[in-house]
């Protein structure tokens, strides 16, 4: 009977196999942190396609490639408008996991004129969450 039982939970706990429906989350909606640099970012571009940009990305597991603009509010930041340019970002997405992206500033020295230097885009946390793909 014990060995029955402990068949039957261990098939029941065993992975499904993967039909390609696994995805993740790569999100942009966490708020300013000034204090330890980072701020939030817009997403122009996923996988070179435009895209409307909104605070939640679910996606097949796999490389993906934004293009962001950084939101970057610091009175210390002189750099022109020109400067202000998109930049890219890959993340490879795994199932169930959550990527927030953000800007961090990089204040290392002062910025001005155009140099683009002054951010880049990162993953500030990575976390587990449940996905799942809304159907098409």
């Amino acid at each position: 009977m014990f060995i029955a039982l402990t068949a039957l939970l261990l098939t029941s706990c065993a992975s499904a196999p993967d039909d390609g429906s696994g995805c993740g989350v790569v999100s942009t909606y966490l708020p300013s942190d000034p204090a330890n640099h980072y701020f939030p970012l817009v997403v122009t571009d996923l996988d070179g396609k435009p895209v409307i940009s909104k605070p939640n990305y679910p996606l097949a597991i796999g490389q993906h490639t934004f293009r962001v603009s950084e939101l970057i509010d610091d009175e210390t930041l002189q750099v022109r408008l020109a400067a202000r340019v998109p930049k890219e970002i890959t993340v490879m997405v795994e199932a169930d996991t959550r990527y927030q992206l953000m800007a961090q500033f990089n204040v290392d020295k002062q910025y001005r004129g155009n140099d683009q230097s002054y951010w880049q885009p990162m993953i500030r946390s990575q976390e587990y969450h449940e996905c799942q793909l809304p159907q098409e």
